[in-house]
């Protein structure tokens, strides 16, 4: 893995670095070099190729599209082609290509394509990871306050009896999407660390709805509605 980092990270990164130039602040390099540490992790833990899920990892958002745009779904299969011609133009050994894209493809949460590799189940969790806990939290808000959102509802500041509604409000994202993505983890080390992060996201959601005087017992309910309990 040392060689790797030596030879092919370096080019890989300079090339990622220059095509997330126009990322927002919650989408942008430090997002991806968090998720390439949490792919490692993940990776050594499962005995996962690294030659795969590293590479993989630094790629995975090499195509920028917007979280509001209609062709969102669209961008982890827009990425894997990129990521596969970029790889091609540097000379990285042909044989992991297929299996890198099959990667990037599988990723995405709103694209739903199944994994099919460990190494693919690696970089799924890993990013997913980026989206709980203090990181995901803070991506969250600021990912709603880029698109102009409201942190709560006026009148129901969390889900009880509405559908969540998050391309208004930003903490609606926490039940239509954050709560419940500890069970779709693929490996488990990041089922483990979803775990923990998600326990904070629900702290988060108590604190606010002690400071903004909403009922302990109801957020509790759209909680566990949330997460499926």
């Amino acid at each position: 893995m040392d060689q790797w980092k030596r030879e092919w990270q370096p080019q890989i990164e300079t090339w990622v670095s220059g095509q997330m130039e126009s990322a927002d602040s919650g989408h942008g390099i430090d997002h991806v070099r968090r998720v390439v540490e949490n792919a490692n992790r993940i990776g050594i833990a499962e005995n996962a190729d690294f030659e795969v899920y590293l590479p993989a990892a630094w790629l995975h958002d090499c195509v920028i599209v917007s979280k509001n745009s209609p062709e969102r779904k669209m961008a982890s299969s827009l990425a894997a082609t990129s990521a596969e011609s970029f790889l091609m133009s540097i000379g990285y050994p042909k044989e992991f290509h297929a299996s890198i894209a099959a990667c990037i493809r599988s990723h995405s949460f709103s694209a739903n394509i199944p994994c099919e590799s460990i190494e693919a189940k690696v970089v799924q969790d890993a990013d997913r990871l980026e989206a709980v806990g203090a990181i995901g939290l803070a991506r969250c808000l600021m990912t709603g306050g880029s698109m102009g959102q409201r942190l709560v509802h006026p009148d129901q500041p969390f889900p009880i009896d509405r559908p969540p509604k998050d391309s208004e409000q930003s903490v609606d994202h926490f039940f239509s999407k954050l709560l419940g993505l500890q069970k779709t983890m693929q490996t488990l080390a990041g089922r483990d660390e979803a775990e923990r992060r998600t326990q904070f996201l629900i702290e988060f959601l108590r604190q606010l709805c002690c400071e903004i005087g909403f009922s302990r017992i109801e957020l509790d309910h759209a909680i566990d509605n949330a997460i499926g309990r």
